[in-house]
């Protein structure tokens, strides 16, 4: 009888959390209370509240909420902290123009490109280093529509193929400054195995392995289909109906620094991470220190740019406005912990790990992480959100790695990366929506551009994290 009631419940709080995200509604709240009601289920079936871990209040009504308190203690004090300071640099970046002036001084010289096919894996790999200043693929789709887009248009690409590209480029380019990978490596820290494992180390360590390649084939891919479908629709060239983005005018120097502002957390790390593996040095720069440090030099600059301490100072208040806005991302971290401390509770993850201990030396190492890709794959084609199942997923993916028998990257890095490749190939993702909005197309005709090439990614890096990781 308990197992019936343990597999019900769990199938019913599953089923509701998936309706929700191909609903496209908020399921962050979804998350906290199945997880609560989940507790009490397993309290009802003998199990303690929240697992054995957890140090009850001695009121059992109460317990559920104490769990939720521990796990935004714990949430905040390590990946949470790390996503509200990245939050907090960005809006600031925005703040000064910053990012304006990166994308106006990366973009320009593809002005001199003449060959419209040479541009498509350009602009596709340009776009995937661009979403390091901004990570918003919507944001950065808005951007690249009003400046680069003209110039493709110009070139004489077509309507479709601009949009195909525009609509792809932020994927999965390895960065530490990503919430995902930072959430990924703040619950590998914990581990004996990974203990203290920087976002750094991840990135570079292991998600880059597999996403830089899968990114070079998939500007190849990008550069035939285009080509192919161009041939056989014969495209042509349209409008565009969006705003168009601040220009910030300056010198050289300016324009040299500013440019470099929204890039400088990212380039400290790898600067400082090549060093370490080259000559061995021994500084350990976290995330952290590497974007409060950058901040400090772009206030220094915005003092000696605008002389006026005053109106410089006021304007800081943007990073801590932007470490607020953040905070649902941190949200939706707590509440995925506390969906799967209920699911502990009814001894469902107990179950999983024994099923998944009969693939462990079988051969078959491959089937956890194909069937999670398939799953994501699933959710983002129906909601057209690319992160959100992989945060819920994040508390899992180590037990049931352990279990199966497996490498944790084998499960993390196939997971994440499918989830932000497949969003473009969803007709119902805010990416696709806009750019086929704005170059006058409907969204499957979009879909149509971005498919061939997103899947193929999948594929690759799919097989790629199975050769390397397994």
């Amino acid at each position: 009888m308990n197992t019936f009631v343990m597999y019900a419940a769990a199938i019913i709080s599953v089923a509701i959390v998936v309706y929700m995200l191909i609903k496209k509604m908020d399921i962050k709240i979804t998350l906290f209370v199945m997880g609560i009601v989940l507790m009490f289920v397993g309290a009802a079936l003998g199990s303690p509240i929240g697992g054995e871990e957890y140090a009850g209040t001695g009121v059992m009504w109460l317990d559920p909420l104490q769990v939720v308190v521990d796990q935004f203690k714990s949430t905040i004090a390590a990946a949470g902290f790390i996503i509200l300071i990245l939050g907090g640099y960005s809006s600031y970046m925005n703040s000064i123009k910053a990012n304006n002036v990166t994308v106006s001084v990366l973009t320009k010289p593809i002005a001199n490109i003449k060959s419209v096919y040479m541009l498509v894996p350009i602009i596709f790999l340009l776009g995937n280093l661009l979403s390091l200043v901004v990570p918003s693929a919507s944001n950065l789709a808005i951007i690249l529509l009003a400046t680069l887009y003209p110039i493709m248009i110009q070139a004489g690409m077509s309507t479709l193929t601009a949009a195909g590209v525009i609509a792809t480029t932020a994927t999965i380019v390895p960065t530490p400054l990503g919430s995902d990978n930072v959430a990924i490596a703040a619950e590998l820290a914990n581990t004996a195995e990974y203990a203290g494992m920087t976002a750094t180390d991840y990135v570079f360590g292991y998600h880059a392995l597999v996403s830089v390649p899968t990114l070079l084939l998939m500007a190849g891919v990008h550069f035939f289909w285009q080509k192919y479908c161009d041939k056989k629709n014969k495209g042509t060239a349209g409008d565009l109906n969006v705003k168009e983005v601040e220009e910030v005018k300056g010198g050289a120097l300016f324009r040299t620094v500013y440019a470099i502002l929204p890039l400088l957390p990212i380039l400290l790390l790898i600067v400082v991470f090549a060093l370490q593996k080259t000559v061995g040095l021994e500084i350990n720069l976290s995330v952290e220190v590497a974007t409060l440090f950058s901040f400090v030099v772009a206030i220094i600059c915005e003092l000696i740019r605008k002389r006026n301490a005053k109106e410089v100072l006021d304007q800081t208040e943007s990073f801590f406005k932007g470490m607020g806005g953040s905070m649902p991302i941190v949200a939706l971290l707590v509440a995925a912990s506390v969906f799967v401390a209920g699911l502990k509770s009814i001894g469902l993850i107990s179950a999983l790990q024994a099923a998944m201990t009969g693939v462990q030396g079988s051969g078959m190492g491959f089937v956890l992480p194909l069937i999670l890709v398939g799953l994501t794959a699933l959710i983002v084609l129906l909601s057209g959100s690319g992160t959100a199942l992989f945060f819920a997923m994040v508390p899992l993916m180590i037990p049931l790695a352990e279990a199966a028998g497996i490498s944790v990257f084998a499960v993390s890095v196939p997971m994440g990366l499918a989830g932000n490749l497949l969003r473009a190939v969803s007709p119902v993702s805010a990416v696709v929506m806009i750019v086929a909005g704005s170059v006058k197309k409907e969204p499957l005709e979009v879909v149509k551009r971005t498919a061939v090439p997103m899947v193929a990614g999948v594929v690759i890096m799919f097989v790629l994290s199975m050769v390397i990781f397994l």
